[in-house]
């Protein structure tokens, strides 16, 4: 068949000469950031699938181990302990009955006690759980005016 005037095909021509005329390559600066931002990406992409994997492999060993270790067999053999021999000792009564020692210390001395030192003879002492508590820090006040 031979081709008939088309006024269609005529006018895609036209186009397609128009858009060949226009047509420019872009810059190698821009085709060269292209290539560097889809490197970028993918090393990222690569990074993450990496971390997923690590951290799924290190999920599935963790629940593939025992909570709790098992007992092991000693490599050798222990060899006997010798009983010990029955001496009749009597036990310390300071061994038998733990208790807490009473330490007897003078009672702090305060600014507010007049000056006079609590360690002073005729001075009665206290246990260490009668001594009221210190305070940590002290304020220096000017004096009054």
């Amino acid at each position: 068949m031979p081709e008939s005037q088309d006024p269609l095909r005529s006018l895609f021509k036209e186009a397609a000469a128009t858009g060949q005329a226009r047509a420019r390559s872009a810059p190698a600066s821009y085709i060269t950031e292209r290539g560097a931002r889809a490197h970028r990406r993918r090393m990222v992409a690569l990074a993450v699938g990496a971390c997923l994997v690590f951290s799924g492999a290190g999920a599935a060993v963790a629940s593939l181990l025992p909570d709790s270790p098992g007992t092991t067999v000693p490599a050798t053999t222990p060899s006997p302990v010798p009983s010990p021999s029955p001496s009749p000792t009597k036990p310390s009564p300071s061994t038998s009955s733990p208790t807490s020692p009473q330490t007897t210390l003078p009672p702090s001395y305060t600014p507010s006690s007049g000056g006079n030192p609590s360690n002073a003879p005729g001075t009665p002492t206290r246990t260490l759980s009668e001594t009221p508590a210190s305070p940590t820090r002290s304020a220096t006040l000017p004096p009054p005016s």
